[in-house]
């Protein structure tokens, strides 16, 4: 496979920093996001999603359990 343009990866890196984020995850280690590599960007993600309920991710639809009021 050819090189990544460095413009595509940077896009990249901010989609997956702003995504890690939303699963309030800010830091490895000592390491701020930012400071992580693109393959060290994606791994992180790779393990949200394989940890995180299908259901229950940015975007799905949540229902919010509103009683019914009685006549």
């Amino acid at each position: 496979m050819g090189k990544i343009p460095q413009g595509i990866k940077q896009n990249r890196r901010n989609e997956l920093v702003n995504k890690l984020i939303v699963h309030n995850f800010f830091k490895k280690g000592d390491k701020q996001l930012f400071e992580l590599s693109l393959e060290e960007l994606e791994e992180e993600y790779q393990c949200i999603q394989n940890n995180c309920h299908p259901h229950n991710d940015v975007g799905s639809i949540h229902w919010k359990n509103i009683g019914r009021k009685s006549s």
